[in-house]
């Protein structure tokens, strides 16, 4: 078995990946807010963190990989959206996590093996607030209970900022019950008319924290073997959850090893994002007529820790290339996946190395193995160049051949140029023509 090498945050170095039980490896990613539709730079971590679940379980084999990725369908934009619609918040949570996993799905993201909910989790997280304060981690404050930072001698490790660099980047808020500045919340009130829980402290609901240091005990344990997400949320979510977990579990540590992507950013070179207004969404990607695969392949051109920049041209490359693997695969069956693209996933899914080596692979069983390996050839060749097929076009392709033979070239070139104006490519070969879209 080839070592499998990732870059760890907390340690800021490539570290061998050993987990604690390779009969049961545990990956836990952070995953969406559930109030709008995802946009691209959202789907990065999506894309990243299933090509790694494809990895572990191509090396520890299906039954042994535990991969979770929460659904956090409690917070205060939730809250806002459903007011503003007038409606349950559940309403806006179910819409927006059934449009997520289709857009996921599109991208070839395989769901994840449990998929909890922050809803569902509440009985934990009140647990473990209950389980800090006794330690004297936390404490009540005027409807509120927070952590307190202080408390915790190895708070600021991940992210390894100075005390006014934290507090300036959680941009905390200034309250007078609270003991220290940079003390957050863990459990909070809820108004009548607001989506709530009865407590130990009270009608409320979690601070967005807690949530993930909760569903992962719940489902996973105390440690996990792999905690990731993206760069955005080192600080302060990461953070904090490393500290209330580490102060509930008597200091054992929330996961082993700790991976970061790094973030998209528009081809003006500012971070997608929605706060800037200039997101692009997998929706609006997909409407446009772009393959879900193809928008996968330029997601995965770039390391998963550099910079992306999204363009027009990132996607068009992307086709180009996947047109040319497909072509070399044709409708091959998939034989055993390239040693050296395994090679290159194992050194910190190192993603463009690995699809660069696609294209030397020679063997159209073994390109097909390692294209699915990194979650693409998901069509047959013939699919993927023309979809469910389309009479109209076969018949214009039949006489345009019977054009030909009747030596009537004048009209097979303007059946050629009627296709070609809308986007279908015809390729004359010895065993007739075959067509695709551009």
């Amino acid at each position: 078995m080839a070592d499998i090498k990732l870059y760890d945050t907390m340690a800021r170095e490539k570290r061998v990946f050993t987990p604690a039980d390779p009969n049961r490896v545990t990956m836990y990613v952070c995953g969406p807010t559930v109030y709008n539709r995802a946009h691209i730079g959202n789907a990065r971590p999506a894309v990243v963190f299933d090509v790694l679940a494809r990895l572990l379980r191509h090396t520890y084999g299906e039954e042994h990989v535990v991969y979770a990725r929460n659904i956090t369908d409690v917070e205060d934009k939730i809250i806002e959206s459903a007011r503003a619609e007038g409606v349950d918040p559940s309403v806006i949570t179910g819409r927006y996590e059934d449009y997520y996993l289709a857009d996921m799905g599109a991208l070839g993201v395989q769901e994840p093996d449990i998929a909890p909910r922050a809803t569902e989790s509440i009985a934990g997280m009140v647990a473990m607030i209950a389980s800090l304060i006794h330690r004297g981690n936390a404490y009540e404050a005027g409807g509120h209970v927070l952590f307190h930072v202080p408390s915790d001698p190895d708070y600021g490790a991940l992210g390894r900022r100075d005390r006014e660099a934290m507090i300036a980047g959680a941009r905390v808020e200034v309250a007078s019950y609270k003991k220290d500045p940079a003390d957050f919340v863990l459990w909070k009130p809820s108004e009548p008319n607001v989506i709530g829980w009865d407590s130990p402290w009270g009608r409320g609901r979690p601070g967005w924290h807690i949530e993930c240091s909760a569903m992962i005990e719940q489902h996973l344990g105390q440690t996990i073997d792999i905690h990731g997400g993206g760069l955005d949320l080192i600080f302060p979510h990461h953070e904090n959850e490393i500290a209330q977990s580490r102060c509930a579990h008597q200091g054992a540590p929330l996961a082993r090893y700790w991976m970061h992507n790094g973030f998209l950013s528009m081809a003006d070179g500012e971070k997608m994002s929605k706060s800037l207004g200039n997101v692009v969404t997998v929706d609006e990607l997909l409407s446009q007529g772009h393959k879900g695969e193809v928008l996968r392949f330029a997601l995965l051109s770039a390391h998963y820790r550099q910079p992306l920049e999204w363009s027009e041209a990132l996607i068009a490359q992307s086709k180009a290339t996947l047109d040319r693997l497909y072509r070399s695969a044709g409708e091959a069956e998939a034989g055993a996946v390239d040693g050296r693209v395994i090679e290159a996933l194992s050194d910190d899914l190192n993603t463009p190395l690995a699809l660069s080596r696609l294209s030397a692979i020679e063997d159209a069983g073994t390109l097909k193995a390692s294209g699915q390996l990194l979650g693409l050839f998901s069509e047959s060749a013939t699919g993927w160049f023309q979809g469910a097929g389309d009479k109209r076009i076969d018949e214009l392709v039949e006489a345009r051949a019977q054009a030909k033979r009747e030596k009537n070239f004048a009209e097979a070139d303007r059946i050629r140029a009627e296709l070609a104006a809308d986007g279908i490519v015809l390729e004359d070969g010895p065993q007739g023509t075959t067509w695709r879209r551009a």
